[in-house]
């Protein structure tokens, strides 16, 4: 698990942001020369939202479980990955998701990083967050984004609600400290009524992506993502 710290601190780029494999070795021009018909954004590993998200809530377990180790490593990568989370936060409070449906997905990713980089529930940038999350809720509930969000980058409503979207901005919301919100709790019921007999819920519209283009079927996103969304709010409600 030490080996495995001094990793995630070696792989941070310049910009403060994590890459999925390696650190970032090009420059954006690069991408001129990619020759798939079907990948965007290839030619260069860069710093995402999600990866960033995942190695500060990593690194922050880690300085718990070795205090003195990596005390300083730690805060410095913290504050890196923070700035590059603020950074690369959207003007209408959203970030962009690269391996999921997308808007939604980016969110809730980078408002977990940042309140595990210590950002508190009022800072700003969480509350910018929550604002996007909010003004995309549909009427019955639920949230429902459509996969041409990812190419076209920008929000596109689905024509209807979908579990795995509703999971995620419930989490978002729920760990920026609005557990109690009528909203939220619209959001749980529609999770709730959708639950089929058997204890899952049905399979819905397409919920991941990589690399932009190509749209993928995670089929555990519709069991796992309710019931880690549902057990939050009933931790943080009470």
């Amino acid at each position: 698990m030490r080996d495995a710290v001094r990793l995630l601190l070696s792989l941070q780029n310049d910009d403060g942001g994590w890459a999925t494999y390696e650190k970032r070795r090009g420059a954006l021009w690069l991408e001129q020369l990619n020759p798939s018909q079907v990948f965007g954004d290839i030619m260069v590993d860069y710093s995402f939202p999600e990866c960033t998200s995942a190695c500060i809530q990593a690194l922050v377990k880690a300085r718990a479980r070795f205090p003195g180790e990596f005390d300083a490593e730690i805060a410095r990568a913290v504050r890196g990955g923070e700035r590059f989370l603020r950074a690369s936060q959207r003007e209408d409070g959203s970030w962009e998701g690269s391996w999921g449906v997308c808007f939604t997905y980016g969110t809730w990713f980078a408002v977990s990083g940042l309140l595990a980089a210590g950002v508190r529930e009022d800072d700003p940038a969480i509350e910018r967050a929550a604002r996007f999350l909010l003004d995309h809720q549909r009427p019955d509930g639920a949230w429902g984004e459509h996969h041409t969000s990812c190419p076209t980058r920008r929000y596109v409503q689905h024509p209807s609600g979908q579990v795995v979207m509703t999971s995620w901005a419930l989490l978002a919301l729920v760990r920026a400290g609005h557990a109690g919100r009528e909203e939220v709790r619209r959001g749980i019921e529609f999770l709730l009524a959708r639950q089929a007999p058997d204890g899952g819920w049905p399979r819905e519209a397409i919920a991941g992506v990589f690399n932009r283009t190509c749209m993928i079927n995670y089929d555990n996103y519709r069991h796992y993502f309710p019931v880690l969304a549902i057990s939050e709010w009933l931790a943080r409600s009470g």
